[in-house]
């Protein structure tokens, strides 16, 4: 779909089919077109179909982010009927507790959109409990958490909290987020009144430039990593190579240095990208370059953030370390001892 298509002129079946068939050409990038190819389904209004499709991606072996399919097949099942599986799911999300912050969303707003509102509460606040770093400026990633929860409690009629003033601070749309969530709101779109239709439509304005600069966020500044295997490989097929990465322990090291010095030098949206041999051969012979030529790394790794390959960094509060060792990212490149 081009980029200045209207949503209204979309075919979304047949933008869904197109999506298929492209994850069949590219099967290392099959997860996220899928899910794309359902999201069509759905707008079309196809909701049994992209009920086939999340059901096959959860076959698949190799899931990135089997929560996030669970979540979205959760909220779909719900909307053409199927309640009690989607409530089952819902309940198994919130058990396995995962660490992105998209399925707690998703499954958080299924919950609201049916007016279960304390259930939409507990969850958001129980992804926020579990995703958010104390003392820390949440990851953008983990906003829609605070500002979902600030919602659902503003409709409650629930007092401010920290984390709801928090999610104040952190909006930064001319309209206060009281304004956007005022239940009261809905009253104004049946006004008479022509000056509270028009401090409506502004408000709901600010509200669609939220949403706007959401969508709108370039890919990450990523960093490209090489796990111990793969780099391996790397140096053996290309020994040029091997000025750039000496050892594996001093290429980990560089990457959590490299970050950390973004970091502090005020560059937001950081993240992690994992090269494959095969995948960066297909690349070089794309730019018809020779894989030996190392300007062609950090292209590399540009190339798969702007796929959706990155990874946020830092990771988030209790999650494993990008570095793949197995243990948390506090006890490991977390640490700066060691």
């Amino acid at each position: 779909m081009r980029p200045d298509t209207p949503a209204e002129n979309v075919d979304h079946h047949a933008e869904a089919a197109r999506l298929e068939r492209t994850a069949g050409l590219y099967p290392e990038d099959a997860e996220a077109l899928l899910l794309r190819a359902a999201a069509h389904l759905e707008l079309a209004g196809d909701r049994p179909a992209a009920s086939v499709l999340y059901d096959r991606l959860l076959s698949a072996d190799a899931l990135e982010n089997p929560s996030l399919v669970r979540a979205l097949k959760a909220s779909n099942l719900w909307e053409y009927g199927h309640e009690a599986e989607a409530r089952a799911i819902i309940e198994g999300i919130r058990t396995a507790s995962p660490r992105d912050p998209a399925p707690w969303v998703i499954i958080a707003e299924a919950l609201e959109s049916h007016d279960e509102l304390d259930a939409a509460q507990e969850t958001f606040t129980e992804g926020a409990r579990l995703l958010l770093t104390d003392g820390a400026e949440p990851p953008h990633s983990t906003r829609p958490l605070l500002f979902g929860r600030h919602r659902v409690r503003r409709m409650l009629g629930l007092t401010h909290d920290d984390w709801d003033l928090l999610a104040d601070t952190l909006h930064s749309m001319p309209v206060s987020l009281d304004e956007l969530h005022d239940p009261k709101r809905i009253w104004s779109l049946g006004s008479n009144n022509p000056a509270e239709l028009e401090a409506e439509i502004s408000r709901l304005r600010a509200e669609l430039g939220a949403y706007r600069e959401a969508l709108s966020r370039p890919f990450p500044v990523a960093v490209l990593h090489w796990p111990a295997g793969e780099l391996a490989e790397l140096v053996a097929a290309y020994p040029s190579l091997a000025m750039e990465y000496p050892s594996h322990e001093e290429h980990l090291a560089t990457i959590e240095a490299s970050l950390r010095e973004l970091a502090s030098s005020g560059t937001p949206n950081l993240g992690i990208v994992t090269g494959t041999v095969p995948s960066y051969e297909a690349f070089a012979a794309s730019e018809g370059s020779s894989p030996s030529d190392a300007d062609l790394l950090p292209q590399y790794a540009t190339t798969l953030a702007a796929r959706g390959r990155a990874v946020a960094w830092p990771p988030q509060k209790g999650a494993g370390c990008w570095c793949g060792s197995g243990n948390s990212y506090k006890a490991c490149h977390g640490n700066p001892e060691t």
